[in-house]
């Protein structure tokens, strides 16, 4: 792998990590279009990675400070802090982790071969394109005055157990490579009733320990068979790349999704999708 082709992987990485256009998709369509002698190992694949997740914690720095202390408030006294809208909201994104997690140990060779089937993948998208287009259906719901914690207001919580555990849900089958994982969640929650601002803040807070974990896998695997050859200036270039455009493809779509606009990816998804089935078929 160059240093070009590092750069492009890396980009599309970070766009597609929080895009709803499924990064593990574009990923496998991209490595398969640029050649097989772009793969370079699971050591670049650990770094674009962790790219994205400094880039999700960078972006939702004060939230997770303030979700930090209150976890370990509670932690060092819950009959205090068990009332707290932050600890609320660590329990549902507890929950939320579940399925992923249930999914990620126990499937993880399937999943893994599904990326050498890229006709598949490219039906996937069509899958993702059909779940975002269905959005534009979705009522339009009133934020409260405090977005961040519309979730865990006391009375009539929008996002319960259940709804959490839901979220959970569509969040492992994005596992599966052309199902967005952004796309899924996000959709999910809308459906469920729950507002645009919240459902954004909700699917990409969920995915940090997901994230993390699926880092944790690679790394267990990179130490069995060991740091391969990758040259330092790839790393960097794919950590840099990665990082910076999932910072501002996850600033933006924030942005697009409290315009109502989430739907509008679903061509996009039916493009790329349908120029893989033509390609791969």
């Amino acid at each position: 792998m160059d240093l070009i082709e590092a750069f492009i992987l890396g980009v599309l990485q970070g766009i597609t990590e929080f895009l709803p256009i499924s990064s593990s998709g574009h990923l496998a369509l991209g490595k398969i279009l640029l050649g097989s002698e772009v793969e370079s190992g699971i050591t670049y694949e650990v770094v674009v990675h962790f790219g994205t997740l400094v880039s999700i914690m960078y972006y939702y720095r004060t939230e997770l400070g303030r979700l930090f202390s209150s976890g370990l408030r509670f932690l060092l006294n819950p009959a205090k802090e068990k009332e707290s809208k932050d600890v609320y909201f660590l329990g549902m994104i507890l929950i939320s982790m579940i399925p992923a997690f249930i999914v990620g140990f126990t499937l993880k060779d399937q999943v893994e071969a599904i990326f050498s089937n890229p006709l598949l993948v490219s039906l996937m998208l069509l899958v993702t394109g059909v779940l975002l287009f269905s959005t534009k259906f979705v009522p339009d719901r009133t934020q409260g005055n405090d977005d961040f914690h519309a979730a865990a207001n006391a009375g009539g919580a929008p996002i319960g157990i259940a709804k959490s555990f839901a979220i959970g849900l569509a969040q492992a089958c994005a596992m599966i490579p052309g199902i967005s994982r952004s796309g899924s969640t996000i959709t999910t929650a809308l459906w469920l009733g729950i507002d645009r601002e919240t459902a954004a803040n909700f699917s990409f807070i969920m995915v940090i320990p997901v994230i993390g974990g699926a880092m944790l896998l690679q790394v267990l695997d990179l130490l069995e068979v060991g740091i391969q050859g990758a040259a330092l200036q790839v790393l960097v270039v794919g950590f840099l790349s990665s990082a910076i455009s999932g910072y501002f493809a996850l600033k933006y779509l924030i942005i697009i999704l409290k315009k109502s606009g989430f739907y509008l990816f679903s061509f996009y998804c039916w493009a790329v999708g349908l120029l893989g089935v033509w390609l791969f078929i």
